[in-house]
């Protein structure tokens, strides 16, 4: 029998026997938590539009340009000279999202994941609009295709390929930068074709998401629902249904009337489904905590209005640890969730350190590949190098020079006269440093160049000086 309960466990919950899709139809959702997290959505739907559109400091707030290497997080602009804070960024955000998992479980996937909340707040709302709620879209599903299928499909598809390309076009601002995306809007098309392409083919992807492929994203193709194996435990805080007082000893059994449940030892649960026709992944969440539960709420709000209706305590189906359900502790702060909080407070204050110590402009000088020193006129040597400046700023770094720091000697610019570094742009270009043979110790030592604006030091660099062995 304990083996028959588990079946549900053999295959995800969108194939049928058969192992073909089933597809999901669920009701409206309604409630409290439904509530809270519509005011959520729509506050980060409104972050994600407006986030490629808004600059801090000349900066876009998020942009990753992948192409160009080239990154904005929170207004902070990130060069590849800068990946090893790109990566630190990177993994405190799976730091923070795997302490959370386990202290709440796959709370993230329900009320801040883009694919949730594009999916339930926006393109299955416009379904229940031209569709209707679960029971019309099931018959309508079944209707052979005459004018009023038409008309609605139609409908629906038309508006989702519209919110589609909408969603490609602020994906496309994250890539390339919201002023070259609205630069090649007022270009035309025409003008950009690639970029046109590029843009209808995340459409199709975005189209297909939404409209074919949709909660089977959250089940097959996102790793995270399989994380939960591993970071879950009975402590963590889940939607979980209250087994104890849902089954009783005689288990479930549907309302009747002035019958008392209690005294023949039936639990609260009416197995009445309807967390199950709510479900956007159409799991039973009964069965326990499960790989395609989103954590999205929709069945605490269902079974809390069922429980009103027929005068039972609400929170059968509640936000509950195992522990707290089969033992009635209460949630505590393990030593597992002490651990990841310690490691996430490291790395933020690692981040925080780097970005402070970070400078606007960074120097790398090396020597010219396969070239050897010079040995000029007054005993100078001579070595020829290549210099990158990166500035990475909005504004322009102006009368650009260099200047001996560790050493006395000169520095020479292929071009004698001062230049400048464009904003969010890099200056490219040779030098020579020449130092009297009496300064040199050794063969091969290091000296320290510093890079003026003006008067002002803005930056200062080492590289590698070749001398003859014979002047140690």
């Amino acid at each position: 029998m304990a083996q028959d309960q588990e079946n549900f466990r053999d295959s995800i919950g969108t194939i049928n026997e058969e192992g073909k899709r089933a597809w999901v139809f669920p009701k409206k959702p309604s409630g409290k938590f439904y509530e809270y997290r519509k005011y959520v959505s729509y506050f980060l739907l409104a972050f994600l539009f407006a986030a490629p559109f808004i600059k801090i400091n000349g900066n876009q707030f998020l942009m990753f340009n992948v192409l160009e290497r080239r990154f904005n997080i929170f207004g902070f602009p990130f060069w590849p000279q800068d990946f090893h804070l790109f990566v630190i960024s990177m993994i405190i955000g799976v730091i923070f999202v795997a302490l959370f998992t386990v202290a709440f479980g796959r709370i993230f996937c329900g009320w801040m994941c883009p694919q949730t909340i594009f999916m339930e707040m926006v393109f299955r709302r416009i379904e229940y609009w031209i569709d209707g709620d679960r029971g019309a879209q099931m018959k309508l599903d079944r209707q052979a295709w005459d004018a009023e299928k038409i008309r609605k499909r139609v409908l629906k598809w038309f508006i989702f390929f519209i919110i589609s390309f909408l969603i490609a076009n602020v994906f496309l601002a994250y890539l390339i930068g919201s002023d070259r995306l609205i630069r090649y809007i007022t270009d035309g098309p025409f003008e950009h074709l690639s970029t046109i392409v590029s843009l209808l083919i995340f459409t199709g992807v975005f189209y297909f998401v939404f409209a074919w492929f949709r909660e089977q994203v959250c089940i097959i193709a996102c790793p995270y629902g399989r994380m939960q194996g591993v970071l879950l435990d009975n402590k963590s805080i889940v939607v979980a249904y209250d087994h104890k007082r849902g089954e009783a000893e005689n288990g479930r059994k549907k309302w009747r009337k002035n019958e008392d449940r209690e005294a023949l030892g039936y639990g609260d649960c009416i197995d009445c489904f309807q967390c199950v026709n709510v479900c956007p992944t159409g799991i039973d969440i009964r069965n326990g905590t499960q790989l395609e539960c989103v954590n999205c709420t929709a069945c605490i709000d269902e079974c809390d209005t069922i429980m009103e209706k027929v005068n039972l305590p609400k929170g059968l189906i509640r936000y509950a640890s195992e522990d707290e359900i089969t033992k009635k502790e209460k949630f505590k702060f393990t030593p597992r969730l002490k651990g990841y909080s310690a490691v996430l407070t490291i790395l933020i204050g690692v981040l925080v350190g780097m970005l402070f110590l970070r400078n606007d402009l960074e120097a790398n000088i090396l020597r010219l590949p396969g070239q050897l020193y010079e040995h000029k006129e007054g005993n100078i040597i001579s070595n020829v190098y290549t210099y990158k400046l990166v500035n990475k700023t909005t504004k322009p770094v102006e009368d650009v020079s260099f200047k001996l720091i560790s050493h006395k000697g000169t520095v020479k610019l292929v071009r004698n006269e001062n230049f400048e570094v464009p904003a969010q742009d890099l200056a490219e270009g040779t030098l020579f440093i020449e130092i009297n043979n009496a300064a040199v110790k050794s063969d091969k030592e290091k000296v320290k160049v510093g890079v003026y604006s003006g008067d002002e030091l803005v930056e200062t660099t080492l590289c590698s000086f070749m001398a003859p062995r014979s002047y140690k």
